[in-house]
């Protein structure tokens, strides 16, 4: 609602009739009717806040960072304003419209996408590519988000998938969890081992071939861990600092 009045204060110079339009509830109704609305008052505001400077002419941020929709909305969220200056062939909301789209379509605005190593959100992320660059929009990096750490080396994924019995048995025995003969403890716990190890080998085999279709996006591509306890001040820092040390985004 703050974004809407000070929208049309600035661009349309409503002044107090946008406060009696907020009184009348004008406001609720156009955003309920007209849900692009939303997307032309953020779009709108986010470019502001980029043009934005001081009295010495010095922009007042040095970046703006907006969180947008998720990738399946993406194009059409960015693109709303090209389709208002198309309906609005003259006027200011037509110029108002074709300004947002300068900044959103320059050098300066990149559109940074997160995903998982999982085939929907992969196959979401390399379709939001290819309408982003369809329609002009400037693409950034891929962020791939909750990264599982390497637990095992390759060549070890595929002897544990595999299962060597005899060998396991006689780790365990030697760790003190029973004798390896057969029956015995050690040899007890093999199978659930293995279960677990098959699992894992194929969640790997998975992430590899989900990671190969993200790098081959010809994209930057960050990689932030899973925090495993979840995300406090502190793991967001942690986050924060992994970005920073993989490179500007």
């Amino acid at each position: 609602e703050r974004a809407l009045l000070d929208y049309l204060q600035m661009f349309y110079k409503l002044g107090g009739a946008g406060r009696a339009l907020k009184k009348l509830g004008a406001i609720d109704f156009a955003t309920t009717i007209a849900p692009g609305l939303r997307d032309v008052l953020l779009t709108g505001k986010a470019c502001e806040a980029v043009r934005r400077k001081e009295k010495s002419g010095r922009f007042v941020y040095d970046a703006v960072v907006m969180d947008a929709p998720p990738t399946g909305r993406i194009t059409r969220f960015l693109n709303v304003n090209d389709e208002v200056a198309g309906l609005a062939k003259i006027g200011p909301i037509h110029n108002q419209a074709q300004a947002v789209m300068r900044v959103l379509k320059s050098p300066e605005t990149a559109v940074h996408l997160v995903t998982l190593l999982e085939e929907m959100p992969v196959q979401e992320t390399v379709d939001g590519v290819a309408e982003l660059r369809a329609a002009g929009l400037p693409v950034g990096g891929v962020v791939i988000n909750m990264v599982r750490p390497t637990v095992l080396a390759p060549d070890e994924v595929d002897l544990a998938a595999n299962g060597a019995r005899a060998g396991i048995a006689a780790a365990l025995s030697g760790a003190g969890l029973g004798g390896a003969r057969r029956g015995g403890r050690a040899e007890r716990l093999i199978d659930p081992l293995l279960e677990q190890a098959r699992e894992h080998a194929e969640r790997v085999a998975l992430e590899r071939a989900e990671h190969t279709e993200i790098t081959g996006l010809g994209l930057p591509t960050y990689e932030l861990e899973l925090l495993s306890e979840g995300v406090d001040l502190a793991g967001l820092y942690r986050l924060a600092r992994e970005l920073r040390k993989q490179g500007p985004i």
